[in-house]
């Protein structure tokens, strides 16, 4: 790679060039066989029964989400609307919850491993006497897998749902099982910069073959037809004919949905890397350490990543320790002038994010370290294509900015 050390790479190699060529052969461009592989062979990856695409990471998340309310029965989610979530993720966690009609109760992280802690988690159950938390959904944030036994216990207590946001977490390890496994539901995204690269592409998982039919009606606009492979074709449809009266499932339409159906072209590419997941996720550990190892002469003014081998990046966040000494803005900027791509680290949804100022009194001090590293983290890449002579030149770029953004 030259020129700039960017966050994330994306790379058409003979594998992935050959599952679009083989989309293109096929005639045939709207879900498909790729799309039923691709689901077929992600839930088997992360290790669930079944695996529904959608268009994108936020999508998944919302027909979770309105799966789950649907799903509903006696203490129904439309009574118990408050969802437990993380303030320290990208907006799209909480969007979705509201697009969803829930609203989202946050809590504090662990300033370490930047995920909601069971104990703010339980804290907030606890205080729950009018019973409007129906649901906690942990995320997993740039690889960093939150601690589930106690959450899954205390959410099952509590009669709520369990939904990982795992949409930066593909392959990390919690206790041997692999994070999006250990919920009612969990969502992923395989945006660009992500271990599995497919552009605009989302997964909705779960055990609960109910759930995931419920998924597969959401994301087209809500019609009966939730098969996984369309038999109408060779006239076998179970849902066709009702008594006397014939009518075609996909116009008929029994709950309100989404258009958040897929093209076979990013299932296919995402297809053609999940047998490498596992290598990716290698390569980018190797790449945390070996920057772990060239930047920790910065350590008296940098917090950087704790290292696990059982995590699989997204990137590599850092946190500044002294903002009065080193201004995050002025590092970013450096670092960029200087040949670093950085990105923030997403900021305190109620705190940072204007949409959601109409929260910022009621969490005003009672998120100390989301504000904090939403204020001062950010990240750079540590994907599987960098260099030792990329890792190089990240070492010196840190070298530089520092010191020009603390003059």
């Amino acid at each position: 790679m030259s020129g700039m050390v960017r966050v994330g790479e994306f790379r058409v190699d003979g594998p992935i060039r050959k599952a679009v060529e083989r989309v293109l052969e096929s005639g045939r461009i709207s879900e498909g066989r790729e799309t039923r592989a691709f689901e077929e062979s992600f839930a088997s990856f992360i290790g669930t029964k079944h695996a529904v695409a959608v268009n994108s990471g936020t999508s998944a998340l919302i027909a979770g989400l309105t799966a789950l309310k649907v799903n509903s029965s006696d203490k129904s989610v439309q009574n118990r609307p408050k969802v437990v979530t993380s303030p320290l993720t990208y907006v799209a966690t909480a969007n979705a919850i509201v697009l969803a009609g829930m609203e989202p109760a946050f809590v504090d992280v662990n300033p370490d491993t930047f995920t909601i802690t069971p104990d703010n988690v339980k804290a907030v159950l606890e205080k729950d006497r009018s019973g409007k938390v129906g649901g906690v959904l942990p995320v997993h944030l740039m690889g960093y897998v939150c601690d589930m036994d106690p959450l899954r216990s205390m959410a099952r207590s509590h009669d709520a749902f369990l939904f990982e946001d795992s949409s930066q977490a593909h392959g990390s390890i919690y206790k041997g099982r692999r994070a999006g496994s250990m919920s009612d539901m969990s969502s992923f995204s395989f945006y660009i910069a992500h271990n599995i690269q497919a552009g605009e592409l989302g997964a909705v998982l779960t055990n609960d073959m109910k759930l995931a039919r419920l998924v597969r009606k959401i994301k087209a606009n809500g019609r009966v037809c939730d098969c996984l492979v369309c038999t109408r074709g060779k006239g076998k449809c179970p849902r066709f004919r009702t008594g006397s009266k014939s009518w075609d499932p996909r116009f008929f339409h029994d709950i309100i949905g989404y258009n958040f159906k897929i093209m076979e072209f990013p299932a296919a590419i995402a297809s053609a890397q999940i047998s490498r997941a596992d290598d990716i996720a290698a390569k980018r550990r190797k790449n945390v350490k070996a920057l772990n190892d060239l930047l920790v002469k910065h350590g008296d003014d940098l917090r950087l990543p704790q290292y696990s081998d059982d995590l699989s990046y997204l990137g590599y966040p850092i946190v500044i320790r002294d903002p009065k000494k080193l201004n995050r803005e002025r590092l970013q900027v450096a670092l960029e002038r200087n040949g670093v791509e950085t990105r923030p680290l997403f900021g305190c949804i109620p705190i940072h994010q204007p949409s959601f100022a109409h929260l910022k009194k009621k969490y005003h001090g009672k998120l100390p370290n989301a504000e904090y590293i939403g204020a001062n983290g950010f990240y750079i890449g540590c994907h599987q294509y960098l260099t030792e002579k990329d890792l190089g030149t990240a070492s010196s770029a840190f070298d530089r900015s520092i010191d020009e953004a603390a003059r």
